[in-house]
């Protein structure tokens, strides 16, 4: 009586076979997989991030800042897992940065439709432009350099949003 074919699993099929801390790094480098998006994963990501923090918004700003760090330090340890694992410096499918740096644009500031919309593009023109350090800052080794740069891009973006709320105050 035979009980079952049993064989061992060979390293080709183990190495493929995803171990749960690793899915979980996949999930969240790529923003839940946005960073997959055929056109314009960067742009995909940032969108996730600003989903995402409509409901963190609602957190007080000391709860926010923890979120960030949180998530923050997750990404670098995500980013540099996916990035070995690809065999690049920073693949284009690693978006938690925007996601982040999305955090960061938005974070103290008002939740409005008008705030959340320039946040967003702000964020997306600091991120191409990468003003300086944050280019500078793209030379840091794993998920340091792919994370650090956007976190830049943010606190850009969160100052010119703060300038635009200044000339164009809401009424």
């Amino acid at each position: 009586m035979t009980l079952g074919y049993h064989r061992a699993m060979s390293t080709t099929e183990a190495s493929a076979t995803p171990r749960p801390l690793s899915a979980a790094a996949t999930a969240l480098a790529t923003g839940f997989g946005s960073g997959y998006s055929p056109f314009a994963p960067g742009t995909a990501g940032s969108a996730v991030g600003l989903l995402l923090f409509w409901p963190l918004q609602a957190l007080p700003p000391a709860q926010q800042v923890v979120a960030v760090a949180v998530v923050f330090f997750l990404g670098v340890a995500a980013s540099t897992h996916v990035a070995r694992r690809a065999g690049l410096d920073d693949p284009g499918c690693v978006v938690v940065d925007e996601v982040v740096g999305q955090w960061v644009t938005l974070l103290f500031l008002p939740w409005t439709p008008g705030v959340a919309l320039a946040g967003f593009f702000l964020f997306r023109v600091m991120d191409v432009i990468k003003p300086y350090p944050a280019r500078d800052l793209e030379a840091l080794h794993g998920g340091w350099g792919i994370m650090a740069d956007d976190l830049v891009a943010g606190i850009y973006a969160n100052l010119l949003v703060r300038v635009g709320l200044i000339v164009w105050p809401a009424s």
